[in-house]
């Protein structure tokens, strides 16, 4: 059995009791507990985000007592239109293809296990660990707005602020990351493993 924090190796116990690792103590399992209950909630929950962080306003931008509100996709159109391709694309890829790709990629996974799919399991395991790299570089949205808010605040003139959308956007980002990182890759392999021996491991 693999220890998850400190990634000792130990036997599994005989008597079927609880494992404990004996360099840090931590309680050792062969699966994590209600992994695929943490993660399909996880995952539905990002997916109900989803819309209203891409339909709701992301940035509100006053200008001379006047307010403007823009969506994602308002801004990927901007630039656009202003020729600016490399940025458009770049905002495209991290705030809107990004997401749906780790929302699809998981629910995708968490299918194949639910329905014992013994096919492509190496491939499902890469997918998933570039799932986990890329689930960083979702915050590009909200990172931008707040670069925007501090260096485009001239008081009355001029000024920037989050919107409504900005609080969904972070909660579809942190539920990915929560579901991945409570997921447990192992189960994808689960499928080569006969149904009476899988109850066994999981148990």
């Amino acid at each position: 059995m693999l220890c998850h924090d400190c990634h000792l190796v130990i036997p599994e116990p005989e008597d079927g009791s609880e494992a404990i690792c004996p360099r840090c103590c931590a309680r050792v399992h062969m699966r994590k507990p209600n992994s695929m209950t943490y993660t399909w909630a996880l995952v539905i929950t990002s997916f109900i985000f989803l819309f209203p962080a891409n339909l709701l306003p992301i940035m509100r931008v006053d200008y001379l007592g006047s307010q403007d509100y823009s969506t994602i996709m308002d801004g990927i159109i901007y630039f656009f239109k202003e020729g600016s391709y490399g940025i458009g694309i770049v905002i495209l890829t991290a705030s809107v293809l990004v997401p749906v790709f780790k929302i699809a990629g998981i629910i995708l996974i968490l299918l194949s296990i639910h329905f014992r799919w013994e096919s492509w399991l190496r491939h499902k395991t890469m997918m998933f660990r570039f799932i986990e790299f890329i689930g960083r570089w979702s915050m590009l949205d909200i990172f931008v707005i707040a670069l925007l808010t501090v260096l485009v605040n001239f008081g009355f003139f001029s000024t920037i602020s989050a919107a409504s959308a900005a609080t969904y956007f972070c909660c579809v980002v942190i539920s990915t990351m929560l579901a991945a990182s409570t997921f447990d890759t192992r189960l994808i392999w689960d499928a080569c493993i006969p149904s009476d021996q899988d109850q066994e491991v999981q148990s």
